[in-house]
């Protein structure tokens, strides 16, 4: 991306003093017209602290972001407030504490667990990438890279932790939180933010990521007793989930397949979302509906893991799941569930006969064991890729949901022919309407100003104006660097006017999926004439009526 961003440093005197007052301001420095990159600095008099410390993930472009500078001096970071742990959200914490920084991160206790895992995990793939990219470095005479962290920097910022119940209230300097459920995953927390200062309370809030009421497992997220600013997530402000029989829907598309003789490949998330597909797959064995010969296989080391917090965690599911574990007293035992512990289990389901259902991560087949499986079965036409979760732009599962022909999995071109397939629904995340249903459930004060964040440029458009017509509340959607400055119910926002993403660099990632199709459809032609010199002249025409109608196409664009 370009550097400018990173040319921008935080302002060192920690407040910014208008007409004689100190007013507090925050800083998006993350997530921001994109969804993943959680990370928001707040200044209050002379302390520093940040609410959310996330990895971008995504395109490329995304990705390097996460290699570049912090815009701000880690060693002066006083407290991370952290709202669950998803990496696009806490991510990036080893490598705020191998830089200098040494205060607290307050979370939830499950989410404290749940990082105990996903930190050391996340550090695992950065080593892996570094060394992976060091062999190839090495054979080119260039030089090695370091990884983002290493798994001693996880264990280092794990140390960090200090666990914070919901609905208590926490006091740290002239600041006043409360954690409130947020019903995303195990942990998840809406922060309450209630500042002192020049003798005013002003109220934050923060959605963190925001659940669907009405899921199971999870309790539904809590309401919010007032808000002077609300700082509310929008991955889904520009759709509303479908309404449906999901266990009825996944089902079929399991028999589809294995009528057909392939594998159902489910990308999924590590947290969260295993658990609840295995929550709907107990339902329909224990309703008969499920055949006891169909295997359903966890293949991911940290779903295996996080499954055994969410079990040591129950107290914080909805009363009807604890009603469940109070009886059964462990997690559901059912015929079908297999495990795959170790590299070689998981490589030897891509050779073993007949059919399966696989979950293995990561959800948006970017990394991790999915990766072998989708490049054993995306080229078969029996085999179903079926996503239930959100696909963050630039990722290979969005890749694949958009419609590729082909891709290129663990340096491999693959032509995608195997099904691929979406159920809406399971996701985590509120949809519009159930963002802005949570909104006017907030009790007064409303808020004075919105604020959308963790969401893509079309996606708040939509929300913003749904927010505008049924609230009638000021919105905005800010931008990267932009800053905001506090006081009361008053607000003045600084834009940055910096880009997120280098438009450059995007258009030569779309560049590069054009030019790998066009080579391979170059090799077909040249293959088929050569075979059937006859079809020549005709395929020459066609080549010609092609190159004419994309001059056609791009002439509006006077290119």
């Amino acid at each position: 991306m370009d550097s400018e961003f990173y040319n921008h440093k935080s302002d060192t005197r920690k407040y910014i003093n208008l007409e004689g007052g100190y007013f507090m301001r925050l800083e998006f420095l993350g997530a921001a017209h994109v969804v993943t990159g959680s990370c928001y600095l707040l200044h209050v008099g002379d302390h520093s602290y940040l609410i959310d410390c996330g990895m971008y993930q995504g395109t490329r472009r995304l990705r390097e972001m996460n290699y570049e500078d912090f815009p701000f001096n880690p060693a002066e970071i006083e407290a991370v407030f952290l709202t669950h742990a998803h990496i696009d959200h806490c991510g990036r914490i080893p490598r705020l504490v191998r830089e200098g920084f040494r205060g607290k991160v307050y979370a939830t206790r499950s989410t404290c667990d749940l990082v105990r895992i996903m930190l050391p995990d996340s550090a695992h793939i950065q080593e892996s990438d570094a060394e992976l990219m060091n062999r190839k470095n090495a054979r080119r005479s260039e030089a090695p890279i370091t990884p983002l962290y290493t798994q001693a920097d996880a264990f280092a910022a794990l140390e960090l932790f200090e666990p914070v119940a919901y609905q208590s209230t926490l006091q740290v300097d002239d600041l006043k939180l409360t954690f409130r459920d947020a019903g995303h995953i195990l942990g998840s927390a809406i922060l309450e933010i209630v500042v002192e200062e020049n003798g005013q309370e002003t109220k934050l809030v923060f959605s963190g990521d925001l659940g669907q009421p009405n899921q199971p497992i999870l309790r539904d997220p809590e309401t919010i007793a007032g808000a002077d600013f609300l700082f509310v997530e929008s991955t889904y402000g520009d759709r509303i989930h479908r309404d449906y029989d999901k266990e009825t829907a996944l089902l079929e598309v399991i028999r589809d397949t294995m009528d057909r003789g392939g594998n159902v490949i489910i990308p999924s998330f590590a947290v969260g979302r295993t658990q609840t597909l295995l929550y709907y797959f107990y339902n329909l064995w224990k309703a008969g509906r499920l055949d006891d010969d169909i295997p359903i296989i966890i293949d991911s080391p940290l779903a295996i893991q996080a499954t055994r917090v969410f079990l040591k965690n129950y107290e914080d599911f909805d009363e009807e799941t604890i009603a469940f574990f109070g009886e059964q007293g462990t997690i559901p035992a059912f015929p079908q569930v297999r495990i795959a512990e170790t590299a070689a289990e998981s490589r030897a389901l891509n050779s073993a006969e007949g059919s399966a259902v696989i979950l293995s991560a990561s959800g948006m087949a970017d990394a991790g064991r999915v990766l072998h499986h989708l490049k054993h079965n995306l080229w078969r036409p029996e085999s179903t890729i079926l996503f239930v979760g959100y696909q963050a732009e630039g990722s290979l599962g969005r890749r694949l949901v958009d419609g590729i022909k082909r891709v290129r999995v663990l340096g491999e071109e693959i032509a995608v022919k195997a099904q691929i397939q979406v159920l809406d629904g399971f996701s985590a995340h509120a949809d519009a309407e159930q963002i802005v249903d949570w909104m006017r459930s907030i009790s007064a004060p409303r808020p004075a100003k919105v604020f959308l964040v963790h969401g893509e440029g079309q996606a708040q458009e939509a929300l913003k104006e749904r927010i505008q017509e049924q609230l009638g509340l000021e919105v905005y959607a800010p931008f990267l660097g932009d800053i905001v400055t506090m006081q009361g119910r008053s607000a003045n926002l600084i834009p940055s006017n910096i880009p997120s993403v280098s438009v450059e660099a995007e258009m030569e990632d779309v560049m590069r999926d054009f030019d790998a199709e066009y080579r391979q459809l170059r090799k077909a032609i040249i293959h088929t004439v050569v075979r059937q010199p006859k079809l020549m002249e005709p395929i020459i025409r066609t080549m010609q009526k092609a190159r004419n109608y994309f001059k056609k196409l791009a002439a509006p664009y006077n290119i």
